[in-house]
């Protein structure tokens, strides 16, 4: 990612519902701001998968 970072706009970073935020999430997150992302973009995937509500919750909270 940081090779071609300078000349990206954006970036998405996709997240699974049924695990959550993964160590390499937040230090993703961090290297896109360091070497100057503007827009990062979050994508909660598999959220069908999840049943607890409470949980869903705990993970968009988590991501934000």
């Amino acid at each position: 990612m940081i090779t071609g970072a300078a000349q990206m706009d954006g970036a998405i970073l996709v997240v699974a519902a049924t695990d959550g935020p993964m160590p390499q999430t937040v230090s993703t997150s961090c290297w896109g701001r360091q070497v100057g992302v503007p827009y990062i973009i979050v994508f909660l995937n598999k959220c069908d998968m999840v049943d607890d509500e409470e949980l869903l919750e705990l993970v968009e909270m988590e991501v934000s």
